[in-house]
């Protein structure tokens, strides 16, 4: 085993992935093969409907593949139990949709105490460890504040931020910009960026916005079932 491999937060390997459609199979993916190591920022990038929410859910262990094999943290996860697998998706992996889901009755701070209690954290460090999340997020000011109380892009990087409670080492988003104007975007991709370099996350982002895209390590590009390796790519990609 190489280096990279032997030292990677998440890989895939030779994973295809097939749905049944009628009196078929629909194949989505097939011998896809991913490496995400720790502290990098990559892009997926791909047409809508190539399969990049699956691809996350995958790598989540929200769906199974058909074959191949899913490794975190040099661990085999593809045949463990659902109840492994949810205690992995708790401790070790974050998501971020494009929608925020936080929840509408608690405060910012509260929507990122809830999961560590869930996890079996004392109140008082989980309330410590969401204040901390948030300062990075540059909302330490607006803690008391519910979604409501906040502006769209706010309400995201609490999302954001709730997704990392759990100290996770893998970050997953989909589309976390979309639903933003080009400026909070912006803003958004800015603390998104902050944060994993400070929590030295192995993030995976999809987004169909190549501005974004250009300003990661890399990008992968999902095209017909297959993942491309897009290198880091130029601001002016289209």
């Amino acid at each position: 085993m190489s280096d990279a491999f032997a030292a990677a937060a998440l890989r895939l390997s030779a994973v295809t992935r097939t749905y049944k459609e009628g009196e078929g199979q629909l194949e989505v993916f097939r011998n896809l093969n991913l490496v995400l190591a720790p502290g990098e920022l990559v892009a997926l990038v791909g047409p809508s409907g190539a399969g990049k929410s699956s691809l996350l859910h995958m790598a989540g262990l929200l769906e199974a593949p058909t074959s191949g094999e899913i490794i975190i943290g040099g661990a085999s996860v593809s045949a463990l139990s659902d109840i492994e697998r949810t205690r992995i998706r708790r401790d070790k992996i974050g998501f971020v949709y494009q929608a925020h889901y936080l929840l509408p009755e608690f405060t910012a701070l509260e929507n990122i105490v809830i999961p560590q209690l869930i996890a079996g954290k004392p109140r008082k460090a989980a309330e410590i460890e969401a204040l901390r999340l948030l300062t990075l997020m540059g909302l330490q000011d607006r803690k008391t504040h519910r979604p409501s109380q906040l502006s769209g892009g706010e309400q995201q990087r609490v999302a954001i931020a709730r997704a990392l409670a759990n100290g996770p080492k893998i970050l997953l988003a989909d589309e976390p910009t979309g639903n933003l104007d080009e400026r909070t975007a912006a803003g958004v991709f800015d603390a998104l960026m902050v944060i994993v370099r400070a929590e030295g996350l192995a993030a995976l982002v999809a987004t169909h916005n190549l501005q974004l895209a250009a300003r990661m390590d890399r990008a992968l590009i999902l095209h017909e079932g297959r993942l491309i390796d897009g290198g880091k790519l130029g601001v002016g990609a289209t």
